[in-house]
């Protein structure tokens, strides 16, 4: 605290004598008194909270650290409002008209006028001079104390009030938020009356309607009670009556177990006759032989009838054929050579796909029963094979493959309900120049799989690599037939704009079960599409297409040689000679039922062919093999 002075007095000294003196006389002093001094921030009239200040009765507390002294003009800028003593007042006044005083003389001292200035040599004259000045100054110093002593306390007081009020502000801030915390709970409180309020109008409701209900209930009751008697009475009487029914019903069950009885034999007795029916149906089979031939005629394309085919209305097993030949000495009349063949049936230009099928429809049927059947057409290049093997799209133009196959699915989806169930895989094969194509193959050209034809032990002759499809309808069948179609190998010659170029094998393999009688068959249906026998000079085959009716010719001669071993009875059959005879071995000479379909042209320029594809069928049909077996364990 008594430092105080002595600071302000060497700054409001160092300032006063800058204004009077030379600036280089006191420039020392000032330099050292920066030095000394550690600038303290005041206190100004903005720190005094409320903008009041307090009296100067108050309690002066101890300052903790040093306020820099103020010169008169912060006095006279701070505000003045607050009790202060006169004495004290007063003083600050004067203090505050130091300031004119101090300024007129510095003006004086450095205008020169009024006073004049000392020489250099008086300095007794600028020693007292400098002794009134600082007299001023130690006034001032008085003055500006006081009024730090009184900033000071009103700043303690002001602190000691913020205090208080920062803790009165916590306090009603807690307030504040207990206070919401209740109007929190009030508003919760408030929702659920008005919720409890909303339900308990609800209920009211409710049981206004439950009381009207009760009356409806009430009046209902009473009317059930009066049913529940009349009831009563009724039951009496079924009772009565429900005697009486059971032991009819005792009647009513001992002729139902008789009639289970006679039901159980009924079907014992319907097996017995569907598998005399199955041996019956086989035995008329074998009767017309299990090797049969049916002959078609082509109509001509101009619908026009071939004076050199003859096919009696009346006989519907021969077919002749009738060539005029001219004299060879001129003197004698043109003579008329026929030829006659009887088949097991014969086909004129006007039959159609339907009367074709119905007469092997039976054939077809035994395929369910557990034996192996096999169709197959030969005859020439343009005869008519591939039309009656598969058809046209058109219903009433289908040909055997898809008319077969609809009648296999049919028969046994009847079959099921007498307990069979069948499974059946198919599989589509062609053979083109000796080797064999899978014709359901989807994959890359590039990467086909080569197949080859292997018998088992059993003498089941299956092909390596093929594709075997699980089919399940009638419509799955005929999809692989088309994707088959597709791929098979066609080209144009001078007899066909469309001539099949392969032999191409359908095979449907059946697998049936009866559970309930323990009974198991195993099938094939083998389909055969065989390509046509031509001559060069009327197809005029050149390059690959010589090399396929070479081909073909070579398989169909063998077909020819295997024919003739079976009507001869020899010892070996030359099965192997062929990839067609290897793989239908089992059809034209094992366990099978064999149907062949020779196919004519009618043109007269087919003459010759037509003689031998009928010759080459008069073969087959005196052909006699062995008696086929079914399948059955």
């Amino acid at each position: 605290m008594s430092r105080l002075p002595v600071i302000s007095s060497k700054r409001a000294l160092t300032s006063s004598s800058s204004s009077s003196e030379n600036g280089q006389d006191c420039a020392p002093a000032q330099k050292r008194t920066r030095k000394d001094t550690e600038p303290i921030k005041p206190l100004g009239a903005a720190t005094i909270i409320g903008g009041r200040r307090p009296p100067l009765a108050a309690t002066k507390a101890p300052m903790s650290r040093p306020i820099r002294g103020v010169g008169a003009a912060t006095v006279a800028a701070g505000p003045s409002r607050g009790v202060l003593k006169p004495s004290l007042a007063s003083t600050v006044a004067k203090g505050s008209n130091i300031k004119p005083t101090v300024a007129s003389s510095d003006a004086k001292a450095a205008g020169g006028g009024g006073t004049t200035k000392r020489q250099a040599w008086d300095m007794k004259g600028r020693v007292s001079d400098m002794e009134v000045k600082i007299r001023n100054y130690q006034t001032k110093m008085k003055t500006v104390n006081q009024e730090n002593e009184v900033l000071r306390s009103s700043a303690v007081q002001s602190e000691t009030k913020v205090a208080e009020m920062q803790k009165e502000l916590e306090r009603q801030r807690s307030q504040i938020s207990m206070y919401e915390g209740q109007l929190q709970a009030l508003s919760g409180v408030r929702n659920e009356l008005e919720k409890v309020s909303s339900e308990k109008s609800t209920l009211q409701k409710e049981l206004s309607n439950l009381e009207g209900k009760y009356k409806v209930m009430e009046t209902l009751r009473e009317s059930q009670e009066t049913e529940l008697q009349t009831l009563k009475m009724k039951l009496s009487v079924q009772e009565s009556t429900l005697t009486r029914l059971q032991v009819t019903l005792k009647d009513t069950e001992e002729t139902v177990r008789s009639l289970e009885e006679t039901v159980a034999r009924q079907q014992d007795d319907l097996h017995a006759r569907e598998m005399e029916r199955r041996r019956l149906h086989n035995t008329i089979q074998e009767l017309k032989g299990n090797i049969r031939v049916f002959c078609r005629v082509r109509p001509l394309v101009d619908g026009s009838t071939s004076n050199h085919i003859q096919v009696p209305a009346n006989d519907l097993k021969t077919i002749t054929l009738a060539k005029t030949e001219e004299s060879h000495t001129g003197k004698t009349a043109d003579t008329q050579k026929n030829y006659n063949f009887n088949f097991d049936r014969v086909f004129g230009p006007q039959a159609t796909q339907q009367e074709i099928f119905e007469e092997i429809s039976l054939l077809i049927q035994s395929a369910l029963d557990g034996y192996n059947v096999c169709c197959f057409a030969y005859g020439q290049t343009g005869s008519g094979k591939t039309y009656t093997m598969e058809g046209d799209e058109f219903d009433a133009t289908r040909g055997v493959i898809p008319r077969a196959v609809q009648q296999v699915f049919r028969a046994a989806e009847k079959l099921e309900k007498e307990g069979w169930e069948f499974t059946f895989t198919a599989s589509f094969v062609e053979i083109y120049n000796e080797s064999l194509r899978d014709l359901l193959y989807t994959g890359k050209a590039s990467k086909r799989p080569e197949h080859d034809i292997r018998k088992a032990t059993t003498g089941e002759v299956t092909i390596t690599n093929l594709t075997y499809e699980k089919v399940i309808n009638e419509d799955q069948v005929l999809g692989l037939i088309a994707l088959a179609n597709k791929n098979r190998s066609t080209a144009q010659t001078a007899q066909n704009d469309r001539s099949s170029r392969s032999h191409s094998v359908f095979q449907l393999d059946i697998e049936g079960v009866n559970s309930g009688r323990d009974v198991k068959c195993k099938s094939t249906l083998c389909l055969v599409d065989l390509a046509g026998s031509e001559r060069m000079l009327k197809s005029q085959s050149q390059g690959e297409r010589f090399k396929e009716m070479t081909a073909i010719n070579g398989s169909l001669s063998n077909l020819g040689i295997v024919i003739a071993a079976l009507a001869n009875k020899e010892s070996y059959i030359p099965y192997r000679n062929s990839k067609l005879t290897y793989l239908l071995q089992n059809c034209l000479g094992g366990n099978s039922k064999t149907l062949m379909f020779v196919n004519i042209a009618p043109e007269p320029d087919s003459f010759g062919e037509t003689l031998n594809s009928l010759r080459f069928a008069s073969k087959v049909n005196d052909c006699v093999i062995g008696t086929a077996c079914a399948n059955k364990k």
